[in-house]
């Protein structure tokens, strides 16, 4: 058991080396910057938010998909699109590795397999919110001035499968980025911090949670 546990350990120490481990993509883009971690952090609320909106999906395995899809890159980094056309990630060993030294391994492996098959509702879905991920951060690029975002978006909505998520993306692409904060633009909480807003504010905060 204290090897066990010291190799779980390890691999939790190695999932932090996500946080440190940056999206490439984004060189290419010429702006804005994400780890592989902020990254997969976003996708499993997208991962969940399609399952919701499914029915008859496995949301646990969905979101298992989400959490692990991009574990391989602690190990072997973030290759974009362009670096795929010269170099390949050796993706299944790197997994392997680490799954060989968990006594839960085998619960990774099998859930990565599924997901890399693509063949299951939960996989095709899995890997949507993977490319809405990318959708929605293309479009907080696009939202703050950067045109190279608006041309790549469009290649990035036909990768999506499902009905679902394209409907969700269509909704992204006609939403500003800030409007889940910036909505009501006239407001006069953006002036003095005071009126309404402050007092719809105050009467959540005393009810919200009890």
């Amino acid at each position: 058991m204290s090897k066990d546990m010291g190799q779980i350990v390890d691999f939790l120490f190695e999932v932090g080396i996500l946080a440190e481990t940056p999206r490439s993509g984004f060189y290419f883009l010429g702006s804005g910057k994400q780890s592989v971690a902020e990254h997969v952090c976003r996708d499993v609320f997208i991962g969940y938010a399609l399952a919701q909106m499914e029915k008859g999906v496995n949301v646990e395995k969905v979101l298992k998909m989400c959490l692990f899809h991009d574990l391989a890159e602690a190990r072997t980094s973030d290759l974009n699109y362009v670096h795929q056309k010269y170099a390949k990630a050796n993706e299944r060993k790197a997994v392997g590795d680490v799954a060989k030294t968990l006594p839960f391994g085998q619960d990774i492996l099998e859930i990565l397999r599924e997901y890399k098959l693509r063949r299951t509702r939960e996989a095709k879905l899995a890997k949507d919110a993977d490319n809405l991920e990318w959708i929605l951060s293309l479009k907080e690029q696009a939202d703050t001035g950067n045109a190279r975002a608006k041309t790549w978006i469009p290649s990035a909505v036909k990768r999506l499968k499902t009905k679902t998520a394209k409907r969700l993306a269509g909704r992204i692409l006609k939403t500003g980025s800030d409007h889940w904060w910036f909505a009501d633009k006239e407001d006069e909480w953006w002036v003095s911090r005071k009126k309404k807003a402050k007092q719809a504010v105050d009467k959540y905060a005393s009810t919200a949670f009890f």
